[in-house]
C-alpha cells in the first residue's frame, strides 16, 4: 500500500468521523430541549385523565338513571292498569244505577 492512499484513507477516516461527531447532540442538550415537550404531555395526560373520570362517572350516572326511568315506566303501566280497571267498575256501577233509575 502506497503512502499515499495510507494518508488518504487517514484524512478520509478522519473527516467522517468529525462530520458525524459534529452532527450530535449531547444529553444535557437534547433533555434540555425535551422538557417542556414531556411537561405539556404530562399536563395532557393528566387532564385526559380527569376527563376519562368524568365521562366514566356521567355514564354511571346516566346509566343508573336510565334503569330509575325503566323502573318507574313499568310502575306507571301498573298504575294505568289499575286506573283503567277502576273506571271500567266504576262505568258499570253507574250503568247499573241508570238501569235501576229508570224501573
Amino acid at each position: 500500500m502506497s503512502p499515499f492512499v495510507s494518508k488518504s484513507a487517514l484524512a478520509v477516516v478522519t473527516l467522517v468521523g468529525a462530520m458525524g461527531l459534529g452532527g450530535c447532540a449531547t444529553k444535557s442538550y437534547v433533555r434540555e430541549q425535551i422538557a417542556p415537550v414531556s411537561q405539556r404531555v404530562g399536563t395532557l395526560e393528566a387532564k385526559l385523565q380527569e376527563t376519562d373520570g368524568t365521562a366514566k362517572s356521567a355514564l354511571a350516572e346516566a346509566q343508573a338513571a336510565s334503569g330509575q326511568a325503566q323502573n318507574n315506566g313499568q310502575r306507571l303501566d301498573q298504575i294505568n292498569g289499575r286506573v283503567d280497571g277502576l273506571d271500567q267498575r266504576l262505568t258499570v256501577q253507574e250503568a247499573k244505577r241508570a238501569k235501576q233509575a229508570r224501573h
